[in-house]
Parts: structure tokens; sequence; C-alpha cells
């Protein structure tokens, strides 16, 4: 298959089956390409989440959108599509369901008698800044609800849409209630329009970190994933660009192809780069014990092998050499209004 085949804009190149369903439903061939994106308001009952992933260092998570628009192939995430009935390939791009009352349900957390306030991860699953928020502006309010209680919040995304918020993330950083990570796993502008098509450019999310550092708001970068034979070789680049920049520190992840993913990413990099495919995918096995996934806490973080370590190497040298002496700060809980607001609402 010729790179040309590939899809546009998309990371899926078809719909997979879904595990709960017995039946799946495919596009027909000439209209892969025209999918249109619809968007499904859904009433949830909560919109925090508690992670009890004892390797993952956030107590909570919010996520305003299910399913995601950026496209990318190997996102985590897809196989939740699953539980609402889609698939967890196109269907993941297409069909965005939309939580409209999340700031609502926000503002009810934080009034829960006894709450004790911790830092609350927006997105972990889904982007917050995906293109819907464009229209949507969940995540905004969610922030000016975050503001309004004082408490804090660290923002997860791939698209420098955030500076949009810049009003209300200036007064937030001031009280030490915000700090944003930006997923960078490249700078090499062809290959992140084939990876994550629909997020920002590398030199958006550049200038992205540049006017956060200048307005005061502590940036991490993520780079994420790290793929073998595929942005392996980018990593101290990255570092050196980003903490140019202004980033304060950053971390990374090694792909990891679990459940549905796996059919998903397999479809696209055969289509993207079908001369070095089986490539790629033999060295993400040599990392994953001969699997393409992993799902054991703390294994699926560090892999194994000699690919592995070799990436792990990098990385330190690049702490060393690019983030020697900087330090990101901790989110200040003390000012949170929630149990004060409460107790005065009893006085009217």
């Amino acid at each position: 298959m010729q790179k040309k085949d590939i899809i546009k804009g998309q990371g899926a190149q078809r719909n997979v089956t879904n595990r709960f369903e017995r039946y799946t439903y495919e596009p027909a061939e000439e209209d892969l390409d025209t999918v249109k994106t619809a968007f499904t308001e859904v009433f949830p009952k909560t919109i925090v989440n508690q992670v009890k992933s004892e390797d993952l260092p956030m107590q909570y998570s919010m996520n305003p959108y299910q399913g995601c628009e950026h496209g990318c192939s190997y996102c985590f995430a897809r196989p939740t599509h699953e539980y609402w009935g889609y698939s967890a390939g196109i269907d993941f791009e297409r069909k965005i369901m939309v939580k409209k009352n999340a700031p609502e349900l926000l503002e009810k957390f934080f009034r829960k008698k006894g709450y004790q306030p911790a830092p609350i991860l927006l997105s972990g699953n889904t982007d917050c800044y995906q293109p819907a928020e464009r229209q949507f502006e969940i995540t905004r309010k969610l922030l000016k609800v975050c503001l309004d209680y004082r408490h804090p919040v660290h923002v997860l995304t791939k698209n420098a849409l955030v500076l949009r918020d810049l009003d209300i993330l200036q007064p937030m950083a001031e009280q030490q209630l915000v700090s944003v990570s930006l997923s960078i796993p490249t700078l090499n502008e062809e290959l992140r329009r084939t990876m994550e098509p629909r997020t920002s450019s590398s030199a958006n999310k550049l200038k992205a970190i540049e006017t956060l550092s200048q307005n005061g708001i502590p940036v991490n970068i993520m780079v994420a994933p790290v793929i073998p034979g595929l942005n392996s070789d980018e990593p101290l680049n990255i570092l050196k660009s980003v903490s140019d920049a202004g980033a304060q520190s950053f971390g990374y992840t090694l792909v990891r192809l679990n459940d549905s993913v796996e059919p998903v990413f397999v479809k696209w990099i055969e289509s993207a780069f079908p001369d070095r495919a089986q490539k790629v995918l033999n060295l993400i096995r040599s990392m994953r014990g001969g699997k393409l996934g992993e799902k054991r806490y703390f294994d699926r973080q560090k892999g194994e092998g000699n690919i592995a370590e070799m990436i792990h190497t990098t990385f330190r040298i690049g702490r060393k050499k690019f983030f020697e002496g900087k330090d990101f700060p901790v989110l200040s809980t003390s000012g949170f209004t929630g149990t004060k607001e409460q107790q005065l609402r009893l006085f009217e």
C-alpha cells in the first residue's frame, strides 16, 4: 500500500470491532474520508473521576468530552469509546460526546461535605482543548469554576487553543492554582501532521510554551508517546527546544497499544509508513515482551530490553543537559473556598 492511500486528517483508517458488540458499522469505502464529526450531548451524573492507577501521580481527573477529534492512532483512550457502543476506530474521532453540564457538576463536587481539595487533571482521557472546545467552551467554563473556588488544576493538551483562556489562567497562576502540560511527541512538522493530524502545529506549540511562560504560567512538556523507529531520534532536540521556550519540566511515555488501539495503530502505520511499518512494530514488540501492549502497572511505563533502555538513557541525558536547576512549582490548595462558601450559604 502506498502512503497516498491514507485517509488524510484521520488516525483511524477504519472502524474496528467493538469487543462488547456483535456488529460494527463500517462506512462505505468511498465515504471513509468524508465522514463528518457529529456531536452528541450526554448527561453524566459526575464529572470528577478518582484516579486509582498505582503508577499515576494524580488523584483526580475530569474530561469534558468523550472521544477526540485530534486523530492520534495510538491514543490509549480509544477503547473507552466501546463502552458507549461505538468503535475505537473512526467513531472515536468523529462521534464526540459533549458534557455541557460539566461546570455545574464540578461546582457540586466542590461543595461536597468533607471534600479535601487536591489538584485535578483536566484531560487525562481525551483532550480538553480539542477542536470541539472552540464551539462549546466547556473547558473555559470549568476553569472559571476552579478560579471562583480557588481550586488547583493541571491542564493537559496537544492544542495551542489553551492560549485563548489566558485571561483565566494568568490570575490562577498568580495564586498557584494552575499548570499546563503540552504534549509534543515530534518537532518534525510532516511527521506531526501524520501522527496527530488535527492537533496544533509544532511551531504553534512552541509559541504556546513561550506565551504561557511569559505570563507566569508553569509549563510542563510531555514527549508522548515515544515510538521507536518513528520519533525516537528526536528527544534531545525536543527537550532543548522546549527548555529554550520556557518549559520548566518534562515527562515522557513509551508507546503501548492495548486492546483495540492495536488494530487502529497497525492499520495506520501500514498505510502511512508502508516501508518501515514492520520494523516499527517489531521494535515496539522488543520493548513489550513480544507484544504490542502492556497493562501491568509500572511495567507499562518503563518497558524492557535494549531499545527501552536507550530511550530512558536519552531522557536522563536531556534532563541533566537542558533542565538541571529548573523546578516545577507545587500547586496550592490553601485558598480553596468550597467549604467556606458552603458554610456561608447556611446563613443565607
